[in-house]
C-alpha cells in the first residue's frame, strides 16, 4: 500500500514523465443493436444516454433518475452525466444555464466556479418563500446546506503545477449528513469525491472559532482526459482514488480574532495526508476558503429573537421635549404679538438723493384725462347702464352720484376697466387714445367699498406691505416708507400706526370703522395712480373724517395732477363744494354729467331749481329718486261733467306745471275764475308729498310762474275751469291702462312718449349744451392724440395704442415671495390659536394611542392591534386635514381684491400660503405624534423603519391636505366644500385596505383599480408593510407554537409586500399633483368677477 502511494505521489510531482495514460472510454464499448442496423449498411445510431445502462455513469456520484433516465445532480452541475458546471445563481434552480466557455458568469451576488457561493443577503431573498428576509450566513456553520469555494495554498503544489490554478470546491448537507468535494484546475474539474455519515461542529471562544466537519466515509474517482486522471502529459491517478482513499476525512476551518497564520481551512483523510508528507513535507491540503448558505434570518445561528422592551425613560424624554416645543412656539408667539415696535417712528434719515426720487415717484409722470363716451352695461339681456358719456380731467375731482341702484359702482367698475360678468361697450380714451387693458391698470388705483384688510396687521405693517409691493423696484426701502407716513398723517391714520386693524370675531378690540376705511384708502394712495378710482370713500365715516378724506383726494388731484373719481352718496355741502366734475346717474342713465359749477344752472333752466337753503346733492339725488317712479293718474274721481267745460286757456303757468310723481294724484291747483269747483281725490294729502310737490316739480322758466297755494289736509283738490289741453288730458285719464302725459304750458312743449320723469331728465340732457359741450371734447382730444401720433382722426377709436403708457419696474417674483411670507408668518404666530391647536392635540392623542396600544407584541393579536393604530393615525390626520378648507376661505375675498389691484403675482402668494401656513400645520404635527407614540407602542426599534414611518405620516399628511386645500380653493361655499371633503375622505378611507379587501373573489374585479385613487390605500399600506413584513409572528395554540412570516400574513389581507416605496411614491406624486392642481384651480378661479 505503502510503495503504491509513493508511486502516485511520483507520478504527481513528475507529471513530464513519459507515461502511458489509461482511458476508459465507454464511448468505444458502446452495444450496438443489430435492429438498429440500416439496409444500406451504414453504422449503427448511438443509444441515446440512459443511466440505467451500465454503460452511462452519473458523475459526483449522482443518483440515477427512475423515469427519464437521466441523472440527479446535484446543486452547480448538469448535463446528461452531471459533468457540466452550472452558471448563474443557486436561485435560477432549474433554469440554470451550462457553462460556455472556460468561466462562469456568475449573477449579482454569487460566486464560485459554479455560482454556488452567495455574497450579499440580497441575493439570497429570491430563495425565500416570500422573496425576502433572506440571510448570506458566511461563517461556515453548517445549518442547512452550504457552499464553499476555496483555492490550494500548499506552496509545495502551487510551485509544482505553476502556472496552473488549484482550486477545491466543498458542500455539505445537514439534512443528508453528506458532503461533496471536488478538485479543480484552471476551473477544470479532475476529481471529485462524495463524503457520507457527516456530522459538524462549532466552538467559539473569546479567542477564536472553528468549525469541522468530519465524514466516516468517502469515495473518490476521475474524470477520464483531466489533469491527474489520464491527460496529456500527466499522470493518472484514478486506482489510488478507488482504492486507497476510504476516509475518514475531515474538513476543519479556524478562524482567530485580531488574524493569525494558522487562520484557514484544510482537507484531511489519512491517505491522502500520507501523500502530501511523503512529497511535500505537509500534513495536509491547505486552502483559504470563503463560505456561503443562504438562510432566513432566524435560521441563522446564534439568532435569539429579542426580547421588546419598552425604553420608559425615552419615552419620557419625548413627551417632555415635544410638550417643551409646544411652550417654546406659545411663548414666542405671544412675545412677538404683544411687542411694541423696536423703534418709535420719528424723523427719518434720508440719504443722499432720496428727496429727489420721492419728488419724482409723485411729479414726474403723465397727467391723464380719462374719456368715455356711450358707455353701456348689460347683463343677461337686461340693461344696466345706458349712453353714458363724460370726462375726467387730471388735477379734478369727479364724483358720481345717485340714488341706490342707480348704477354708481357697476359704472365705477366699467370706468376701472374690472372684469364683469355682462357686456360692456362705448368708448373709452385716456388722452383721446384707447389704451390697453394691462397698460391701463398699470396706473390706476381702486379703492373698493367693503374693507378687506388682514386683521392681524397693525396699520402701518398693512400700508407698507402695499407699497413695498406695487411701488417701482428702483425706488429705495427708506423712500416708501417715508411715503408711507405722509399718507398716513395726510389721512389722520398716524396716531394709530401701531394698532393692529383687529376684526369682529377676534379676541381683541381693533381700529374702528372709520379708521379701516382710511387704512383701505391708504394702500392705495400711497402708489400715487395718475386715476385713482375710489367706491363709496365716506361710507362708515363721521362728517369730519369723511371731509378729511375727500380733501385729501382734492389734495393728491392738485397738488400732483391726479384724477380723481368717485360715487358719494348724498355728501355734506362741505364736501360738495370740493367737487369740479359731476356725474348724476338715475337707473343707469345719464341725468346730469359734466362741470359741477355748470350743474345748478343746469337744473335751473330746465324747471328743476334748488330751493334755497338746500343742499343741492340731495336735491338732486331726491329729484333721480322720485323721477324715477312710474307716473299714476291725476284726477280718477273727476266728475263727467267736468269733461264737458270749456273755458279761455288763460291759466297761469303753476297751474299746469308738471306735478312730482309721489303728488300727482293728490295735486292742489285752484283756477281763479272756478273757485267752487273741486275734484275729489282718492286719498288726502301727507305732509310729505306735500313738500315733494313743492321740490321736485318741473316749473316753467318764463318768469309767469305763479306758486301754488298750499292747502290742508282736510282741505280737498279743488280744479278751475277746465281748459281745453285739460279736458284732454282728464279723457285719457279714464281711460284704464293708461297714463296720461304731463301737464305743460303749450302743446308745443310737450315731449316725447315718457313713462316717468326720469325719461324728461334724460332727454332733456341729452338733448342740452352741456352735452354737447362733452361730445365736442372729446372728439377734440381724439384728433389731437391721433395728430399727436401721426395718425387719421378715425384710427383712435380703432385697436388701442399700444406702449403709449410707460409703467414702471415692478419689483421681483422672489422679492414679492418674501414680502408674502413676512406677513404670512406675522399673521400665523399672531393668531396661533390652529397652529398650537395641532401641536397641542397631536401630543394628547400620541398620549393616549400610546397608552392604548402600549408594547405591541409580535403575535397574531399585536397584528390586529397594528393595523387598529395605522388606521386611527391616518384616520386622524385625514379627517383633521379638513382644516385646510378654511385656508384661503378667511383671504379669498383679500386675494382676489389685491390681485385684481396688481399686488403680486399668484404664484408667490401661493408659495407664501404654502411654506408658512400649510407646512407648519402638515409637517409638525406628524413628526410630533410619530416621534412620541413609535416607542411607547414598541414598533421595530430600526432607524430605517423609523424614519420610513414618519416619512409616510408626513406625505400623508400633506396628501390630505392639499386635496382639501383643492375643493376649499374650487367650492366656494364653506357648507358644500366642508361637505364634498368629508365625502372623499370616507371614500378613501374604504379602499384602504382593512374595511374591504380587493383581492378576495367576492370583490368586483372592476373595483379593484378604485384603491389606486385612495391615498388611504397608500398610506396603510406603506405603514402595514414597513412594520410587519420583517416580522416573524408567533402564536401559540392548541398546544404548539405556531411561528407564521409576517408578510405571508399581509398577502393574506390583500397587501403587496413589495409595494412600500411604491406607496411613498404614490403618495409624493398625490400631495405634489394636487398642490399643482390647487394653484391652477386658484389661478384660474379666484378671478374677481363683478
Amino acid at each position: 500500500m505503502h510503495l503504491n502511494a509513493f508511486a502516485a505521489a511520483l507520478l504527481l510531482v513528475s507529471p513530464i514523465w513519459p507515461t502511458a495514460a489509461y482511458r476508459n472510454d465507454t464511448s468505444a464499448a458502446l452495444m450496438q443493436d443489430p435492429f438498429l442496423d440500416l439496409v444500406d449498411g451504414c453504422p449503427p445510431c448511438p443509444r441515446c444516454f440512459d443511466c440505467h445502462y451500465d454503460e452511462f455513469q452519473c458523475l459526483q456520484f449522482a443518483s440515477c433518475g427512475s423515469v427519464n433516465g437521466k441523472c440527479v445532480c446535484p446543486p452547480g452541475f448538469g448535463g446528461d452525466d452531471c459533468a457540466e458546471p452550472l452558471c448563474g445563481s443557486l436561485a435560477d434552480g432549474k433554469n440554470r444555464s451550462p457553462r460556455k466557455g472556460d468561466k462562469c458568469d456568475c449573477k449579482d451576488g454569487w460566486e464560485g466556479i459554479n455560482c454556488n457561493v452567495c455574497t450579499s443577503d440580497l441575493a439570497c431573498n429570491a430563495l425565500m418563500p416570500l422573496g425576502e428576509g433572506g440571510v448570506c450566513y458566511q461563517k461556515g456553520v453548517l445549518v442547512q446546506e452550504n457552499f464553499q469555494m476555496c483555492n490550494v495554498t500548499n506552496k509545495a503544489i502551487l510551485d509544482q503545477i505553476d502556472p496552473r490554478i488549484p482550486q477545491v470546491t466543498f458542500s455539505c448537507n445537514a439534512e443528508a449528513a453528506t458532503c461533496n468535494f471536488q478538485f479543480w484546475v484552471d476551473q477544470k474539474e479532475s476529481f471529485y469525491c462524495a463524503l457520507d455519515n457527516c456530522t459538524s461542529t462549532y466552538q467559539d471562544t473569546n479567542v477564536r472559532n472553528t468549525t469541522k466537519y468530519t465524514c466516516q466515509n468517502i469515495q473518490c474517482s476521475c474524470i477520464a482526459d483531466r489533469f491527474l486522471c489520464g491527460e496529456d502529459g500527466s499522470v493518472n491517478i484514478d486506482e489510488f482514488l478507488e482504492q486507497e482513499i476510504k476516509g475518514p476525512a475531515s474538513f476543519y476551518t479556524q478562524h482567530t480574532y485580531g488574524g493569525s497564520s494558522k487562520d484557514g481551512s484544510r482537507f484531511e483523510e489519512p491517505a491522502m495526508n500520507n501523500l502530501i508528507s511523503m512529497i511535500f513535507g505537509d500534513e495536509y491540503i491547505s486552502l483559504q476558503c470563503r463560505s456561503g448558505e443562504c438562510l432566513y434570518e432566524t435560521d441563522v445561528p446564534g439568532f435569539t429573537r429579542p426580547i421588546k422592551e419598552i425604553n420608559t425613560p425615552l419615552i419620557a424624554g419625548v413627551i417632555a421635549g415635544c410638550a417643551l416645543f409646544v411652550v417654546a412656539i406659545s411663548l414666542i408667539a405671544w412675545y412677538l404679538s404683544h411687542r411694541r415696535a423696536l423703534k418709535r417712528w420719528g424723523a427719518i434719515r434720508l440719504g443722499e438723493g432720496t428727496e429727489d426720487d420721492a419728488a419724482a415717484s409723485m411729479i414726474n409722470h403723465t397727467p391723464m384725462a380719462l374719456q368715455f363716451e356711450n358707455v353701456s352695461y348689460g347683463l343677461k339681456g337686461k340693461e344696466i347702464l345706458s349712453g353714458i358719456s363724460g370726462i375726467a380731467h387730471p388735477g379734478q375731482i369727479t364724483a358720481i352720484m345717485g340714488a341706490s341702484g342707480a348704477g354708481k359702482s357697476t359704472f365705477l367698475d366699467i370706468l376701472a376697466r374690472k372684469n364683469k360678468r355682462g357686456t360692456v361697450v362705448g368708448n373709452m380714451y385716456v388722452n383721446g387714445e384707447k389704451i390697453l387693458d394691462g397698460e391701463y391698470r398699470n396706473v390706476i388705483g381702486y379703492v373698493d367699498q367693503e374693507d378687506t384688510l388682514l386683521p392681524t396687521l397693525t396699520v402701518h405693517e398693512t400700508i407698507l406691505t402695499s407699497a413695498l409691493l406695487r411701488l417701482p423696484a428702483d425706488m429705495g426701502i427708506s423712500v416708501k416708507e417715508q411715503r408711507v407716513i405722509e399718507v398716513m398723517q395726510q389721512l389722520g391714520i398716524y396716531q394709530i400706526k401701531d394698532q393692529i386693524i383687529g376684526s369682529a370675531e377676534g379676541n381683541g378690540r381693533g381700529i374702528s370703522g372709520g379708521e379701516k376705511r382710511r387704512v383701505v384708502i391708504a394702500c392705495e394712495l400711497v402708489t400715487s395712480p395718475s386715476i385713482l378710482f375710489l367706491d363709496e370713500p365716506t361710507s362708515g365715516l363721521d362728517a369730519f373724517n369723511a371731509f378729511n378724506v375727500v380733501e385729501c383726494l382734492v389734495t393728491l388731484a392738485k397738488t400732483y395732477n391726479r384724477t380723481v373719481i368717485f360715487t358719494i352718496h348724498q355728501p355734506r355741502s362741505n364736501i360738495v363744494a370740493l367737487f369740479d366734475q359731476l356725474i348724476l346717474l338715475a337707473k343707469g342713465k345719464t341725468v346730469y354729467s359734466g362741470p359741477f359749477s355748470s350743474c345748478q344752472s343746469y337744473f335751473d333752466h330746465i324747471g328743476y331749481s334748488c330751493p334755497p337753503g338746500f343742499n343741492i346733492a340731495d336735491y338732486l339725488v331726491d329729484l333721480t329718486m322720485h323721477a324715477s317712479l312710474p307716473r299714476s293718474p291725476m284726477f280718477e274721481d273727476v266728475p263727467r261733467d267736468l269733461l264737458d267745460r270749456e273755458g279761455p286757456g288763460t291759466e297761469s303757468s303753476s297751474t299746469r306745471a308738471v306735478k312730482s310723481i309721489a303728488s300727482v294724484s293728490n295735486v292742489s291747483v285752484e283756477s281763479p275764475r272756478e273757485p267752487s269747483l273741486r275734484i275729489k281725490p282718492k286719498r288726502r294729502i301727507s305732509l310729505k308729498q306735500k313738500q315733494d310737490r313743492q321740490l321736485f316739480t318741473r316749473k316753467k322758466t318764463t318768469g309767469n310762474e305763479t306758486p301754488p297755494t298750499p292747502k290742508t289736509d282736510d282741505e280737498d283738490t279743488v280744479i278751475g275751469k277746465a281748459t281745453g289741453s285739460m279736458r284732454s288730458w282728464l279723457q285719457m285719464s279714464r281711460r284704464e291702462g293708461s297714463n296720461p302725459p304731463p301737464l305743460l304750458e303749450d302743446p308745443d312743449d310737450l315731449p316725447p312718449d315718457a313713462n316717468t320723469d326720469l325719461d324728461i331728465l334724460v332727454t332733456n340732457f341729452m338733448h342740452s349744451d352741456v352735452a354737447q359741450t362733452i361730445h365736442d371734447e372729446i372728439s377734440s382730444s381724439i384728433q389731437t392724440a391721433s395728430a399727436a401720433n401721426g395718425h387719421n382722426s378715425g384710427d383712435a377709436i380703432g385697436e388701442p395704442v399700444t406702449g403709449s403708457i410707460k409703467g414702471f419696474r415692478r419689483i421681483s417674483l422672489p422679492r414679492q415671495f418674501l414680502i408674502l411670507s413676512k406677513r404670512t408668518w406675522r399673521n400665523l404666530y399672531r393668531n396661533p390659536i390652529l397652529m398650537l391647536t395641532h401641536y397641542a392635540v397631536a401630543i394628547l392623542l400620541a398620549v393616549l394611542s400610546g397608552w392604548l396600544f402600549y408594547g405591541i407584541t409580535d403575535d397574531i393579536g399585536g397584528f390586529q392591534n397594528r393595523l387598529g393604530l395605522f388606521f386611527f393615525l391616518l384616520a386622524l390626520f385625514g379627517f383633521s386635514a379638513l382644516t385646510s378648507l378654511n385656508v384661503f376661505s378667511a383671504e379669498r375675498l383679500i386675494f382676489v381684491r389685491e390681485r385684481a389691484n396688481g399686488y403680486y403675482h399668484p404664484l408667490t402668494y401661493y408659495a407664501a400660503k404654502l411654506m408658512f401656513d400649510i407646512v407648519p400645520l402638515r409637517l409638525i404635527p406628524p413628526i410630533i405624534m410619530g416621534i412620541v407614540l413609535y416607542p411607547m407602542c414598541g414598533l421595530l426599534p430600526k432607524w430605517g423603519v423609523f424614519f420610513t414611518f414618519i416619512l409616510v405620516l408626513v406625505l400623508f399628511n400633506l396628501a390630505a391636505a392639499a386635496i382639501c386645500l383643492t375643493i376649499g380653493i374650487v367650492f366656494k361655499d364653506g357648507a358644500v366644500a366642508n361637505l364634498i371633503g368629508s365625502l372623499v375622505m370616507l371614500f378613501s378611507l374604504l379602499f384602504a385596505g382593512l374595511l374591504l379587501n380587493l383581492n378576495h373573489d367576492t370583490v368586483q374585479q372592476a373595483a379593484q383599480w378604485l384603491q389606486m385613487l385612495s391615498i388611504f390605500h397608500y398610506g396603510y399600506e406603506a405603514l402595514i408593510v414597513n412594520e410587519v413584513a420583517k416580522l416573524r409572528l408567533k402564536d401559540h395554540r392548541y398546544g404548539l407554537d405556531i411561528e407564521v412570516p409576517g408578510a405571508s400574513i399581509l398577502s393574506a389581507f390583500g397587501f403587496d409586500n413589495l409595494a412600500l416605496w411604491k406607496d411613498v411614491i404614490g403618495l409624493g406624486v398625490f400631495a405634489g399633483a394636487f398642490i399643482i392642481i390647487a394653484y391652477i384651480a386658484m389661478h384660474f378661479l379666484l378671478v374677481e368677477k363683478r
